[in-house]
């Protein structure tokens, strides 16, 4: 009788630590487009949070990243649970193909959340910023306005990445355009702008005195700052400003972590991690590196965002961009 309590016991005892194994072995797999230091800390911190959670990630381009997703959908099981990349053309895409689940964290509250019709399909985490890089080397005034670049003291002396190349460019161009008409880029054409093949080349241009100037992404530009480029970044009142969404898929096998893991995102830590960055938090009250603007400043500032405009125009938007400032058809 003994020995049958004792087996019972030890039974339960394995049962309840097999359970205990499986819950710690609860899994969570994000594909993102943020950069290394980024991603990195924040998994630290989530591992911190959630110690009963494995989390990993896979970090990469955007584009690469959306290939890899469009070729394991085809093959039945998509291996990511979370998606956070600052493409939100290719979130609207996926939410009209039905493979995200919705989901509103209880974080939103806190957020200022620039997202049209929002209803939970995927959640803005970080505001990517576009203003103007200046090599404080060589100019003591910086522009304060867009029209300043266009004219004779930056000639030919100001870069901005190819749209064709770069996600974040192409919507910079796009935003640009809409405020200020093709007539802008002409004025850059003429005063001999140069078109750099990413938004890390016309920043690094920029540090290096190739270019006096750049439009240029925060994170990039106050990355090479905090490494001692002799750069500032300044933004004329028409600002850009880019939401960097991040979505959990339909089908999940990890949906609680998944969810956990937008929570965590939206959460004071991970925000003021992602403002330390060099980028905007999307959440209230959180101080921003020096001489960035709130994200209440940015988002009243924010040129508007065409979502719909922005898909369906990009081929006829790079053409045209390519044919006036690279001279080609």
């Amino acid at each position: 009788m003994n020995k049958q309590l004792s087996s019972i016991i030890i039974a339960l005892g394995l049962s309840i630590a097999v359970t205990g194994v499986a819950h710690a072995n609860e899994k969570l797999i994000v594909y993102t487009s943020m950069k290394e230091s980024l991603i990195g800390a924040l998994k630290s911190k989530f591992n911190e949070k959630y110690p009963d959670i494995s989390m990993d990630y896979q970090s990469a381009g955007a584009g690469k990243l959306m290939a890899k997703i469009a070729a394991e959908k085809e093959s039945g099981q998509i291996m990511a649970d979370v998606i956070w990349t600052s493409e939100v053309p290719d979130f609207f895409k996926m939410k009209a193909n039905g493979m995200l689940e919705p989901y509103v964290s209880p974080e939103v509250a806190h957020i200022v959340n620039p997202l049209p019709d929002f209803d939970g399909s995927f959640t803005p985490i970080r505001l990517g910023t576009l203003g103007i890089a200046y090599n404080t080397r060589f100019v003591k005034e910086p522009p304060s306005s867009w029209d300043e670049i266009t004219g004779q003291k930056y000639r030919g002396a100001f870069g901005i990445a190819n749209p064709a190349l770069s996600g974040t460019s192409y919507m910079s161009v796009a935003l640009l355009k809409s405020t200020f008409g093709w007539e802008f880029f002409e004025k850059i054409k003429a005063n001999k702008g140069k078109v750099g093949k990413g938004s890390g080349q016309v920043v690094d241009d920029t540090a290096s005195g190739d270019l006096l100037a750049s439009l240029a992404v925060d994170y990039i530009t106050n990355d090479k700052i905090k490494k001692g480029a002799q750069l500032k970044l300044v933004y004329p009142k028409e600002m850009l400003v880019i939401p960097s969404p991040a979505a959990i898929f339909k089908g999940t096998k990890n949906p609680a972590a998944a969810k956990k893991f937008i929570d965590f995102l939206l959460s004071e830590d991970a925000q003021h991690i992602i403002a330390h960055e060099g980028t905007l938090p999307v959440r209230k009250g959180i101080a921003t590196l020096e001489g960035m603007p709130t994200v209440e400043d940015a988002i009243s500032r924010a040129i508007p965002i065409d979502y719909q405009a922005i898909l369906s125009e990009k081929e006829e938007i790079v053409k045209k961009f390519t044919q006036i400032l690279q001279g080609r058809q």
